[in-house]
């Protein structure tokens, strides 16, 4: 059976927040300093680290990727070996 679009967009969210989170941790951070550095507000970084967010913009993606102090890049390719290569959130037959 095939995943729905919206479950692989919560599959993506989901994700992309437990790799933010590794980043993080990794860094020894709290959410507060780190989203302080970066101007964005705590709620907005747990929410894109938890998942809890619908979506998530570019703009906010790229200044997490620079409170993590990593190229937009590698996040994105870390979440693309997670994903797998065939992840798709288009369902063109």
């Amino acid at each position: 059976m095939q995943e729905s679009s919206q479950n692989k967009t919560i599959r993506l969210i989901n994700t992309l927040g437990s790799l933010i989170q590794k980043h993080r941790k990794e860094q020894g951070k709290t959410m507060y300093a780190i989203s302080a550095e970066v101007s964005m507000s705590k709620s907005t970084w747990r929410e894109a680290e938890i998942g809890a967010c619908k979506d998530i913009k570019f703009t906010t993606l790229w200044k997490i990727a620079e409170g993590l102090d990593i190229p937009l890049a590698t996040l994105v390719d870390e979440l693309n070996q997670k994903l797998g290569d065939n992840f798709s959130l288009s369902d063109i037959k």
